[in-house]
């Protein structure tokens, strides 16, 4: 391995950084963009409970003390939920588009790498070919051996380039498609909570009606009489 780094030439440098840090990256965000940091069903289970038991305010304080995105756009939704529909889907989709942002951490560096890596095998190629021009125009073509040196160059850094981009580009698309799936559950999630408390309020609301108007009759019966 070694042997091969330094047949690549002083290019290999930069694609070998570009190596770690997409490796790094793809394992930090491996560990980010999963559901106990994102969406946890512990956090999911009890906040249904509660919306399903009507306790706002506790839904409230439950989520203010998460630092989960889904805890955030929850809380922020339920301060807005006295707004119109259509007001409170553009705040869900706000805040949603806030955390998408920070779901998105460092995948513009993954693209970053999976274009630049390419272009650095590139630059190799390039370099390489040169000094076997260089050679050919001082030597010319009579030992074959003294051509090997720009050829491998050019043949590894190319290779190298390609072999950083491909999985780095996997990487990203993986990534911003896990970040965009994310994003629709936090919203589903929440529209559906708000959605039941809205009909939950609204139901006790008819019910004190009703019984205000029994109320009334019975005293208007019971005055009769």
């Amino acid at each position: 391995m070694i042997d091969y780094l330094v047949a690549g030439g002083p290019v290999m440098i930069p694609i070998v950084l570009c190596s770690v840090l997409s490796l790094a990256l793809i394992i930090e965000r491996s560990l980010a963009l999963r559901d106990e940091r994102i969406i946890p069903p512990e956090f999911i289970r009890e906040a249904k409970r509660l919306v399903a038991a009507g306790r706002e305010d506790e839904l409230l304080e439950l989520s203010r003390k998460s630092r989960t995105p889904i805890a955030k756009v929850i809380h922020t939704t339920i301060l807005s939920r006295n707004l119109p529909s259509d007001t409170l889907r553009e705040v869900v989709q706000s805040v949603g588009k806030d955390q998408a942002n920070r779901l998105s951490r460092y995948l513009t560096v993954l693209s970053t790498i999976a274009s630049i890596a390419p272009l650095l095998g590139l630059l190799g190629t390039v370099t390489g070919m040169i000094k076997v021009f260089s050679v050919i125009s001082s030597k010319g073509v009579t030992n074959p051996s003294d051509l090997a040196g720009g050829i491998s160059e050019a043949l590894l850094t190319t290779a190298a380039g390609l072999v950083v981009a491909i999985p780095t580009l996997i990487a990203h698309s993986y990534f911003f498609k896990r970040t965009n799936t994310y994003v629709l559950r936090m919203e589903e999630i929440t529209l559906g909570m708000v959605s039941r408390l809205s009909r939950d309020r609204r139901e006790r609301a008819n019910r004190q009606h009703e019984g205000a108007l029994d109320v009334d009759d019975w005293i208007k019966i019971d005055g009769g009489d």
